[in-house]
C-alpha cells in the first residue's frame, strides 16, 4: 500500500466550502482520475482518506493537508496533476509527496493566519495588537452545541503583527492586515476568537467581516518562532536513498 500526502487550497468563493462539501468533491475527483484507492473494510467501504486539521468554513487557506492510501504505486506529481484537473477551480491540489515518515498530524502544531480588516486604520490595528499581546489573559466566548463557552485565547497566540495593505486597496479606504501565529491547542483558538479578543481588549470592531486566510500550518519551531513545512521530512527521506546510491557513471568507472 502506497500513501500519498497532498497539500490543497481553498481560494476565492470556494472558501465557503464546508469540510463535508470538500470531502464529496474530493471523492468525485478520485473517481474521475481513476485513482487506485484502498478502501476500508465493513458493510459500507470508504476510500482511505485522512484529513488533517481542516480550516473553518468561510476562511481561505493555502495550506490544507490530507493523506490517501493506494493499492498500486503512482508517481506523486502525475497523481497531483490528475486530481487538480478533476477539482473545481479554487480547490487546487498544489503539492504531493509520498509518505516516508509517519505522523503527519503530529507535525501540524501551529498555523499562520492573515486577517484582512477593511475599514480599519493600520495604526488602530497596531494599538489593538499591542494590547492583545501585552495582556496576561484575553477571555472570549464561543457558542457551542452545549451553550456558551468562555476560555482564554491569549496563550495560543505566539505572534501578532500588523501590516499595511496600501498596495492593493483604494487610497481613500483604510485597511489593516494582521498576521498571527496560533498554536493548535484545546480548545482550538480560531481567527474569529482572536478578533473577539481584540474587540474585548481594545474595542477594535471592523465595519465589515474580516477576510481570513490560512497561509501555512506545520510544526512550530520554538527557537525561530516560525512554522515549518510539514511535508519536508517526507521529501528529505525520499531524497536520502537517491543521494546515497552511486551514479551510473561512478559504477562504470568502478
Amino acid at each position: 500500500m502506497q500513501r500519498i500526502r497532498l497539500r490543497y487550497t481553498k481560494r476565492g468563493r470556494l472558501r465557503f466550502t464546508s469540510h463535508r462539501d470538500f470531502q464529496r468533491a474530493f471523492e468525485r475527483a478520485l473517481r474521475r482520475a481513476e485513482v487506485p484507492m484502498a478502501y476500508s473494510a465493513g458493510f459500507t467501504p470508504h476510500p482511505k482518506v485522512s484529513y488533517a486539521n481542516a480550516a473553518p468554513t468561510g476562511t481561505g487557506s493555502e495550506a490544507e493537508y490530507l493523506e490517501i492510501a493506494l493499492t498500486e504505486a503512482r508517481d506523486p506529481e502525475k497523481l497531483r496533476a490528475l486530481l487538480d484537473e478533476s477539482m473545481p477551480p479554487g480547490l487546487d491540489v498544489i503539492e504531493a509527496v509520498e509518505a516516508r515518515v509517519s505522523g503527519l498530524a503530529d507535525r501540524l502544531t501551529a498555523s499562520v493566519w492573515e486577517l484582512r480588516l477593511d475599514g480599519v486604520d493600520p495604526a488602530d490595528a497596531e494599538r489593538a495588537a499591542r494590547a492583545f499581546t501585552t495582556a496576561e489573559s484575553v477571555e472570549v466566548q464561543r457558542r457551542t452545541k452545549n451553550g456558551i463557552r468562555t476560555f482564554d485565547a491569549r496563550p495560543a497566540v505566539v505572534n501578532l503583527e500588523t501590516h499595511s495593505s496600501a498596495a492593493d486597496r483604494p487610497t481613500d479606504q483604510p485597511c489593516a492586515i494582521l498576521r498571527l501565529v496560533v498554536r493548535h491547542v484545546t480548545p482550538a483558538v480560531r481567527p474569529d476568537d482572536v478578533l473577539s479578543g481584540l474587540r474585548a481588549v481594545a474595542d477594535l470592531a471592523p465595519p465589515v467581516p474580516a477576510g481570513v486566510t490560512r497561509l501555512a500550518q506545520g510544526l512550530f519551531d520554538e527557537e525561530t518562532g516560525t512554522v515549518t513545512d510539514p511535508l519536508a521530512p517526507d521529501r528529505e527521506a525520499d531524497m536520502a536513498p537517491n543521494m546515497a546510491e552511486p551514479s551510473a557513471a561512478a559504477k562504470a568507472s568502478a
